[in-house]
């Protein structure tokens, strides 16, 4: 690069950082006079970027680098193992699960030289945090800089079971705390309304039929069941024993629930064919009474509800759970857990621009702009704080495209960042998610809601986090796996066995349930499954003393 992104920053005299977390964030006098394309391939990303929106515009402007963004088509899952195949590797990549793959083919290098020559914004960010980024106890080297908050705050959460607005306003905002009420605040409202704009109310509809099982099926069976999303294991956080969440009695009692919703006819019967755009279209119509997903996965169809003036037709997370005795973790803080992020390649030749790169994503003038955007674009400074602008706003609600047209959110993640919950040199949050912007952002139709319960924050009906305590293993979906392990293997075969078995079992009649299931854990036990327990049970408590170690 013509202009190093480790220029000193001109501070004006007498300026001084406000918060004892701010970060150093150089400032660029100037665009830069050179470009340098850094190619980047993210396992995460599953829509083209060309990287010329209004946010990636200005990184180029003020770092000299343009990225180069790739992903896999149609939801591969080789991308990695063919590219380590063929030895051809982009300057930067975010593998996710496959990390170890990559270090074990050398294809990445290790950072902790790097980081300590030049990684003043990163070594501030991560502070102790630092040592999680470590491989593990055998080889505790740093191959990659972790996504995820450092400093977080739970003021959002998703991946419950949701209800609709209107639902919990005509039937009077009852507490709904168990999939019992949960099951017959729906029925009470669609013999109310057994049509909705002249189209068959629909009480829950979920999206069973690729990947997305994943996120609409079976994590929400762990919320059901009080546990926090391990993916799909189940973790005793005192021992450290670690089980497939699929045995797990809880778990069970959850898919059984949903069998009875399909046999009394409130489980949409599309839930398992349909596709993700029947299954947008369907939501965004707005006869959908409840869904049981992640926020990110329908966040086209909130968009045309709220452009279409349906905002009473949007949904409510719901703190529900199989019985009383359980607490709702949706909204658990797990700490900072960057197992996973971005690695610089061994054979690019762009290695310390690469590097100089990331490091300045740390720095607080990057993690401002990519949480906030563009200032006079995006935001005004008043009275010195960042006020998001009204048109960006109604942008941001109705624009299903919002994070890629404007960049705002599109390089958040993977790449290191503050966290919703830190603190910029002004004391404003680096994220434009405070509870003051979330409040701001919510329609009439929700605030009314939310007032009729008492609350500001649909989080506030939830469990909170200091009740819960965090997790001294993070979260166990997010565990790179050693390549010498077995888990990998038996956990897709138990996977691909779950995923039929247990839609079969729902689909079922009522009598037949539990001879499905019970076949299924036969199958599991058949193909290893404890011994994957036994290998995860190692992994877990590994971690746990990495971490604690303080290396």
């Amino acid at each position: 690069m013509k202009k190093s992104l480790w220029s000193k920053s001109l501070l004006m005299c007498g300026s001084v950082l406000l918060a004892a977390s701010a970060l150093i964030s150089p400032t660029f006098v100037g665009a830069q006079e050179e470009e340098t394309t850094l190619t980047f391939f993210s396992v995460d990303l599953s829509i083209d970027d060309p990287f010329t929106n209004p946010v990636a515009q200005e990184i180029t402007e003020r770092t000299g680098i343009k990225l180069e963004l790739s992903h896999p088509v149609g939801g591969d899952e080789q991308a990695i193992p063919l590219m380590i195949a063929s030895g051809d590797y982009p300057d930067l990549i975010y593998s996710k699960g496959d990390l170890n793959k990559l270090i074990d083919a050398g294809a990445v290098i290790p950072l902790d030289d790097l980081i300590e020559e030049k990684g003043e914004n990163l070594k501030a960010m991560y502070g102790e945090q630092l040592t999680r980024l470590r491989n593990s106890l055998e080889d505790p080297q740093i191959y990659h800089l972790g996504t995820g908050g450092v400093t977080n705050l739970q003021l959002k959460t998703s991946g419950t079971v949701q209800i609709q607005l209107d639902v919990l306003k005509e039937l009077g905002y009852p507490e709904i705390n168990t999939l019992e009420e949960y099951e017959a605040a729906l029925t009470e409202y669609i013999d109310m309304y057994p049509e909705i704009d002249g189209q068959p109310t629909i009480g829950l509809s979920l999206l069973g039929s690729d990947w997305r099982w994943l996120i609409t099926v079976g994590n929400p069976a762990g919320f059901a069941a009080g546990f926090q999303d391990d993916g799909q294991w189940h973790v005793d956080e005192e021992t450290g024993e670690t089980f497939y969440k699929f045995l797990v009695p809880e778990i069970r009692e959850y898919f059984k629930w949903l069998n009875h919703m399909n046999d009394i006819g409130l489980l949409d019967p599309e839930s398992f064919t349909q596709t993700f755009d029947s299954y947008i279209a369907k939501l965004s119509s707005g006869r959908v009474l409840g869904t049981a997903d992640q926020d990110w996965n329908v966040s086209q169809a909130v968009a045309v509800l709220k452009a279409d003036d349906k905002a009473n037709r949007l949904w409510a997370p719901l703190p529900v759970t199989v019985s009383e005795d359980q607490l709702s973790q949706s909204t658990r803080d797990a700490g900072f857990t960057g197992t996973m992020g971005i690695s610089i390649s061994s054979t690019s030749d762009k290695q310390e621009e690469a590097f100089e790169f990331l490091d300045w994503m740390a720095s607080e003038e990057a993690q401002i702009l990519v949480n906030w955007g563009v200032e006079g674009v995006h935001y005004d400074i008043v009275d010195g704080l960042r006020v998001q602008k009204p048109e960006d706003r109604e942008n941001a609600n109705t624009n299903p495209n919002y994070s890629i047209d404007a960049g705002i959110g599109a390089y958040i993640h993977p790449f290191p960042m503050w966290g919703n919950g830190a603190l910029d040199s002004n004391g404003q949050t680096i994220g434009r998610d405070s509870k003051v912007d979330i409040m701001e952002n919510y329609t009439e139709a929700e605030v009314e809601v939310l007032d009729a319960y008492g609350i500001d924050l649909w989080v506030e009906s939830f469990p909170q986090p200091e009740e819960l305590g965090q997790p001294p293993h993070g979260r166990a979906w997010e565990y790179v796996i050693p390549t010498s392990s077995d888990v990998t293997i038996i956990q897709q075969k138990a996977d691909d066995l779950t995923t039929q078995k247990i839609t079969e079992a729902i689909l079922a009649s009522p009598e037949d349930f539990d001879a499905i299931y019970d076949d299924m854990v036969a199958q599991l036990e058949a193909m290893n499954i404890k011994e994957a327990e036994s290998q995860m049970t190692k992994i877990t408590t590994d971690r746990m003393e990495l971490w604690s170690s303080g290396n």
